[in-house]
């Protein structure tokens, strides 16, 4: 509890603050791995795939698994986007690997449709490391060519933002 002295008087005043209850959203991403998961072991092989500031460190195990990224199921990490599944196993269809490969991937930066978009290419470019062969039929379908389009710098003088120009004066 607070005291607060009133102005010009010699009373004291309670001051209650009343709080109120504290939700706590439950954050996807900082929970624990799932113990139904299991982590694969064992040899693996590793591309990285980037796209705007998202980078993804992916790992493939040519055994039997669970696609996990940042520890949790990949459906339950993209699950904000439509028709996610079909565009993070599409190299893994392409390749006509899915089901065959454990995948893990830890991904930062940048927003989710960019870490979707980073690690599709991760993934892309770990299988080339896998089967040099699946090369001929992953590059015809664009997944292995990387999106280098970025977010335009802030200029100085221009306002505040990357394009708008400064306001003149009337006369």
């Amino acid at each position: 509890m607070a005291v607060k002295l009133r102005k010009n008087s010699i009373n004291k005043k309670k001051i209650v603050k009343k709080v109120a209850p504290v939700r706590v959203k439950s954050n996807k991403k900082s929970g624990s791995i799932d113990r139904a998961m299991k982590i694969p072991s064992g040899n693996y092989f590793e591309g990285i795939g980037r796209r705007k500031v998202a980078t993804a460190r992916v790992r493939i195990y040519p055994t039997k698994g669970d696609f996990l990224v940042n520890g949790l199921a990949a459906g339950q990490y993209f699950d904000e986007i439509p028709n996610a599944p079909a565009l993070y196993n599409k190299p893994l269809v392409a390749a006509n690997l899915l089901g065959a490969m454990a995948v893990t991937v830890k991904v930062s930066g940048s927003g989710i449709r960019s870490q979707l978009d980073a690690v599709t290419l991760g993934i892309a470019r770990a299988l080339v490391k896998y089967d040099p062969e699946l090369r001929a039929v992953l590059k015809p379908t664009g997944l292995l060519t990387r999106d280098d389009r970025m977010k335009e710098t802030r200029k100085i003088g221009m306002g505040g933002s990357a394009r708008r120009k400064r306001q003149s004066p009337k006369r």
